[in-house]
């Protein structure tokens, strides 16, 4: 299988990373004009399944080094395979709740929110499993980070104020508890590998290429009760039905395909780069999607166009704290 030998590799795996997970949003917002994201959602899954499929017959079984992945999931005990699985299923429940943020609130606030949070909750809970990097410089990075959220959700309510738009308090809540969710699932799918030796790993324990085909298998299994209560009671709108879904055109399933496809290549990825950066570095990284999100969300979607000046002020200082932590979390493992 390919394995990651330098540091510089593994943050560029991390950076192609952040841009995925930070864009694939944004084939939601191009078929939420026309399509309920409980809809966009089933296609979204496929797509992250499908790429698990293609990534581990072919990245993760060429080459001479490590299990290849048939070999490697005959092998692969029965607690590493649920632990990745949970990690599935816990994913699945922060990223629908997100669907739902950014169909409320908009790309631009859901991101730094949820994801913000969940970044840095997840360096903690990952930084605790497996010690790799220096702690001063990595959390002084999520402390950046986290004034980059502050002056985000203080952006948010300017922009409310000056639009006289009520603050939703229920888009609020669904991002902190996404954020929340969001900050455990790497967890789990790390602890079915074996991240200090991917070319000869402890038996019983998994590849990254396998583990991210058992986790996209828990997000899909765990779709069909997740989504299935979303469709009949969903979070925001008037109830749909899987009758709707099968009468979409090609071109918007295609669209939900291709956003599974892009989230999916960012994670595999990253599960790459763990084994080199360590899973609080590589999670940490990847999560900085929130800036790429923002990004997407206040150039693209203009989502701010009609805020005040001071209020630009508070977005530009977002971004640069945004980069100013990430750039010391990249350092922190150097």
């Amino acid at each position: 299988m390919f394995i990651i030998e330098s540091y510089s590799l593994a943050v560029i795996f991390c950076i192609i990373t952040m841009l995925c997970w930070g864009s694939w949003a944004n084939t939601q917002k191009m078929a939420g004009k026309t399509w309920r994201f409980e809809l966009f959602y089933w296609d979204y899954v496929i797509g992250i399944l499908l790429f698990s499929i293609v990534s581990a017959f072919t990245m993760g079984s060429v080459g001479n080094q490590g299990r290849d992945f048939l070999t490697d999931i005959k092998q692969a005990e029965g607690a590493n395979i649920l632990s990745a699985i949970l990690g599935g299923v816990i994913f699945n429940a922060a990223n629908i709740l997100l669907s739902a943020a950014i169909a409320i609130a908009g790309m631009s606030v859901a991101f730094p929110l949820a994801i913000g949070l969940a970044l840095v909750l997840g360096v903690l809970i990952n930084y605790n499993g497996a010690q790799i990097g220096d702690p001063f410089m990595l959390f002084s990075g999520v402390a950046l980070i986290v004034v980059a959220i502050v002056l985000n959700a203080i952006a948010y309510k300017r922009k409310s104020i000056g639009l006289q738009e009520k603050v939703s308090a229920k888009g609020i809540a669904i991002c902190i508890t996404a954020g929340v969710l969001m900050a455990f699932f790497y967890r789990f799918i790390a602890a079915s590998m074996d991240l200090e030796n991917f070319v000869s790993p402890a038996a019983g324990k998994m590849t990254p290429y396998t583990a991210v085909f058992i986790f996209s298998t828990g997000i899909l299994l765990s779709n069909f009760v997740f989504n299935t209560i979303l469709i009949r009671r969903p979070i925001v709108g008037e109830r749909t039905s899987y009758k709707a879904y099968f009468n979409g055109g090609l071109g918007t399933h295609l669209t939900g395909v291709l956003g599974g496809l892009i989230w999916g290549l960012g994670n595999s990825l990253n599960l790459i780069a763990a084994g080199k950066a360590g899973p609080a570095i590589s999670y940490g990284l990847g999560q900085g999607a929130t800036l790429v999100a923002a990004l997407w969300g206040v150039f693209i979607w203009k989502e701010f166009r009609d805020s005040q000046t001071r209020t630009h002020g508070l977005l530009i200082a977002m971004f640069f704290f945004f980069i100013a932590g990430l750039s010391l979390l990249i350092f922190a493992g150097a």
